[in-house]
């Protein structure tokens, strides 16, 4: 993968740094990247993203943080909702899209195929009141080059109905045949979730040795797939889209699974009875990461929204609206709940310490080891698919 990556620098920078001065007459280009500016805006702006990530108050007029940018830069804001990581890689892969909120489980995959491009840093003010918690980690970065801006973070949580017994305290319960919650548990479909198997075997045989659930040998691979193949007989739903999770949360017929804040908040407003934790052995979690396209036909816009996004008035809506913590420092002020920040642990490094970020599985073991191979990411998405076969 570094191989691959370092070999893309030296050509997507040149398209990013080409695209951010748009061929205006009012870019100035000195050949120095820092200097560069951005020229207008190209009128409009297709952004893949996930659901929530781009509201324009269609979805609820109070929420709406798309207008005012499309006020203020002319740039008309277009958005395909993605909803898996898979689907948006394949959506940048097509060239017809500007920007996309990637997870760490996409990022590298786009960085490697030349899909996204290097971002001048320089050209988005806001990012230098992004937590340094989030920068140049390594689903954003390669080699010190930033690949784009951090959005927000969060741990993939446990949800629970509250009328079923006490709260969930460990990821054993997701996992072991003689869960309470056998036959109404919900699983996050797709084979990143691998990584969840990962970590239970982490707290329930660490003979394995596992110590990053990104970085499986063949061995500790093929003994998340047997767990994951016998947490399949208490499973009642696998899901994908935001909504069927919902609605089984609404309806009752899931007790316990994996999900996304949002998802609690949404079912909590139509009366669903639930409430979320985060399980005592550390969780998956993401840390989102905005990205431009090495094909952006609307580079300008892209580089303004991205600036927008992460700006503190924009940044603490999504993050209040999402349910995460949002990447800009200042957008702590900003919320409506002033408690958001704390209720979401956005500085808290200790606390995500414990949250293993989505990152793309690769040969080269993301753990440090150099004596074996891993499983890579190609490989998890065939045992997934078989799996749910």
């Amino acid at each position: 993968m570094r191989k691959i990556t370092t070999a893309i620098i030296a050509s997507a920078f040149a398209v990013a740094m080409l695209g951010a001065c748009g061929g205006s007459s009012d870019s100035t280009d000195t050949g120095d990247s820092a200097a560069a500016t951005l020229g207008e805006g190209e009128g409009e702006v297709n952004l893949v993203a996930w659901a929530g990530y781009v509201e324009d108050g269609s979805t609820d007029p109070a929420v709406d943080w798309v207008s005012d940018f499309e006020a203020e830069t002319g740039c008309q804001v277009n958005v395909k909702i993605g909803n898996s990581s898979d689907e948006m890689v394949e959506l940048m892969q097509s060239g017809e899209y500007d920007a996309v909120s990637a997870s760490g489980d996409a990022t590298l995959r786009l960085i490697a195929g030349g899909d996204v491009a290097p971002v001048n840093t320089d050209l988005i003010p806001n990012y230098a009141d992004v937590f340094e918690g989030l920068k140049n980690k390594p689903w954003n970065s390669v080699d010190g080059v930033s690949y784009g801006v951090p959005h927000g973070r969060g741990a993939n949580l446990l949800v629970y109905n509250t009328e079923a017994g006490p709260a969930p305290t460990s990821i054993v319960d997701m996992f072991s045949p003689d869960s309470p919650y056998a036959g109404k548990i919900s699983v996050y479909d797709s084979p990143i979730y691998i990584a969840d198997a990962a970590i239970y075997l982490m707290a329930t045989q660490p003979e394995l040795g596992i110590t990053n659930p990104y970085a499986l040998d063949q061995t500790q691979f093929d003994a998340a797939i047997a767990a994951l193949e016998t947490q399949k007989s208490i499973v009642s739903q696998y899901w994908a889209l935001y909504t069927d999770q919902q609605a089984a949360l609404e309806a009752g017929s899931v007790t316990l699974g994996t999900t996304w804040q949002v998802i609690v908040n949404l079912a909590t407003a139509n009366g669903a009875k639930i409430a979320s934790t985060l399980h005592k052995e550390g969780a998956t979690g993401w840390s989102d990461t905005w990205m431009i396209s090495s094909k952006a036909k609307h580079p300008n816009c892209a580089y303004m929204w991205l600036n927008h996004i992460i700006a503190p008035q924009a940044n603490a809506a999504v993050a209040e609206w999402f349910g995460e913590a949002p990447s800009n420092s200042k957008s702590c002020a900003l919320t409506a709940d002033p408690n958001h920040c704390a209720t979401y642990h956005a500085d808290d490094e200790a606390y995500f310490a414990n949250v293993w970020y989505w990152t793309t599985p690769t040969t080269k073991c993301l753990d440090g080891r150099s004596d074996v191979e891993c499983v890579p990411y190609s490989e998890w998405v065939n045992a997934w698919n078989k799996l749910r076969a």
